[in-house]
């Protein structure tokens, strides 16, 4: 999946901190839009996008969030782009860690 790394790996120290939701148990943080995402299969909440307290069943919702676009155009919004020499930056050969 582009634009998405874990939470294991070396910049996890910079990205917001993981949900404490028990409806999932396992999250991946999404590049792309700077914000963690359901990865847990037996989830209800799987494929969600996680930002400001609530879920979101889809990219385009996320998107269209009015709390989530000022949150985008603010100092806080992390993506590859807010790291240096970060994932994404041109690296190959898999997650790294």
């Amino acid at each position: 999946m582009a634009g998405t790394t874990l939470a294991g790996c070396s910049q996890a120290q910079d990205l917001p901190p993981v949900p404490e939701d028990t409806d999932c148990a396992d999250w991946e943080w999404d590049d792309d839009e700077g914000v963690w995402q359901c990865d847990d299969n037996r989830s209800s909440h799987y494929g969600h996008f996680f930002y400001g307290g609530m879920f979101f069943h889809s990219r385009s919702a996320l998107l269209n969030s009015s709390a989530y676009k000022s949150y985008r155009s603010s100092k806080s919004y992390k993506s590859s782009s807010s790291f240096k020499g970060g994932f994404g930056s041109g690296s190959k050969g898999g997650f790294g860690g």
